[in-house]
C-alpha cells in the first residue's frame, strides 16, 4: 500500500470479479438453454397464430416438439409436447353467457391466478391464462367463447409471457371459424 493511500482509496477487486463471474454464469445459462432447443418454436397452435416469442419463453430445451389436437364437442383444444412431456395446453371453450374470465379461471385453474388486464378481460399468472373473446356469442345456446392457456409442467414461469400469449391467442380465436360457428355445431 502506498504510504499516501488510505484504506478507502484501495481498489476494490473482489466485488468486480464476483460481478463478472456472475454475469458470465448467467450468460452461459442462457446460451445453454438456447443451444439445448433443437426444435422450431411454433407460430401457431391448432391453426391459431400466437406470440411465438412469448411461447418460446415458457418452452424448455429439448429435441422434439409435437402439437396434438385434443378437441371434443363444444371445446377445441391442443397440447404442446416437448420430448414426450406435456408443457402447454390450449382450449377454446363455450361458457354460459354473462360469465367472466375470472369465473372461468376460478373453475379451470390449477393454482391461484393473481393478475388481470383490460378490466378483467384477461386473467393470468406465471403459468396460466384465461381470455374472454369479444363478439364470439352463440345466441341459440346463450354462450360465449373463452380462450385458455395452461403451462403447469413448464419450469419457466413468466407472467408477462403468459399475458402476451393469451392476448394473441384470444385475438386469433376471435378471427376464427370457431367464433362464428357457435357452440352447437
Amino acid at each position: 500500500m502506498n504510504p499516501h493511500q488510505t484504506a478507502s482509496d484501495k481498489p476494490i477487486l473482489f466485488p468486480a470479479a464476483a460481478l463478472t463471474t456472475s454475469l458470465l454464469l448467467l450468460l452461459s445459462g442462457c446460451s445453454k438453454e438456447e443451444q439445448g432447443r433443437n426444435y422450431t418454436i411454433p407460430r401457431t397452435i391448432c391453426s391459431m397464430p400466437v406470440d411465438n416469442e412469448a411461447l418460446a419463453s415458457i418452452l424448455p430445451a429439448g429435441q422434439k416438439i409435437t402439437v396434438k389436437d385434443r378437441s371434443y364437442p363444444g371445446t377445441k383444444g391442443c397440447q404442446v409436447i416437448v420430448d414426450g412431456t406435456l408443457i402447454v395446453t390450449t382450449v377454446q371453450m363455450w361458457v354460459e353467457a354473462g360469465r367472466t374470465a375470472a369465473f372461468v379461471a376460478a373453475s379451470q385453474s390449477i393454482d391461484k391466478v393473481d393478475r388481470s388486464a383490460e378490466e378483467g378481460r384477461y386473467q393470468y399468472s406465471a403459468h396460466e391464462a384465461y381470455g374472454k373473446t369479444q363478439g364470439c356469442v352463440d345466441t341459440k345456446h346463450e354462450q360465449e367463447l373463452y380462450a385458455v392457456i395452461q403451462a403447469p409442467s413448464s419450469k419457466h414461469r413468466d407472467p408477462d409471457a403468459m399475458k402476451r400469449l393469451i392476448v394473441s391467442f384470444t385475438k386469433s380465436v376471435e378471427e376464427s371459424a370457431e367464433c362464428t360457428s357457435g357452440a352447437g355445431r
